[in-house]
């Protein structure tokens, strides 16, 4: 490689790294809304399974910014968790009234009837949200898989749906619909 050839691509990888840095700084330092640090910490403790930690913290963020989504999003994901399936429910429907084109929110209402039992209504928010996202089916990307240590693909709504759709089809008493034990060992994923 010549010398022009090694000065090119010696300023396009400093370049690069500067463009890097600079946006890291200002996702980490750049102006954040009421609410938004809140949600960021709350995520972080739902990330690492410290749900009642992460409610509180939504909470906090709401009584900053009322309206802000996603921490309606998180705490209601966080209420999942803890096994709050109506108050889940309340909180997605106050995310649905600020913002009812987010697919996400029909998955997570799927979810919320699915463990309630009420596996009707969780096909019909499940084909919802697929519809108005397709993309859900792909579920979680390789990299998260990485980040968060989960070796292979976890259900996604898709493959909920169409389990749900094959049991529903057998009679009743032949109907396997919940499995606890895996329920439990699943990664929950939020939108």
């Amino acid at each position: 490689m010549d010398d022009r050839s090694y000065k090119l691509f010696r300023n396009i990888a400093v370049a690069l790294a500067l463009l890097w840095v600079g946006w890291a700084l200002w996702e980490h330092l750049g102006a954040r809304g009421p609410g938004d640090s809140a949600t960021l910490t709350a995520n972080n403790m739902f990330d690492d399974r410290h749900y009642d930690r992460a409610l509180a913290t939504y909470q906090e963020a709401l009584a900053e910014a009322p309206d802000h989504v996603p921490a309606l999003r998180g705490m209601a994901n966080s209420l999942i968790q803890l096994g709050r399936y109506e108050d889940a429910l309340i909180t997605l429907d106050r995310a649905m009234a600020l913002d009812p084109d987010f697919p996400g929110h029909y998955a997570i209402r799927g979810i919320v009837h699915d463990h309630m039992g009420d596996h009707q209504l969780a096909m019909a928010d499940y084909r919802q949200a697929l519809a108005q996202d397709a993309a859900l089916a792909d579920g979680m990307h390789w990299l998260d898989r990485l980040l968060y240590n989960v070796p292979k693909p976890t259900p996604t709504i898709a493959d909920r749906l169409r389990y749900l759709e094959q049991q529903m089809a057998l009679p009743e008493p032949e109907r396997l619909l919940l499995v606890p034990e895996i329920d439990a060992s699943q990664r929950p994923y939020d939108q």
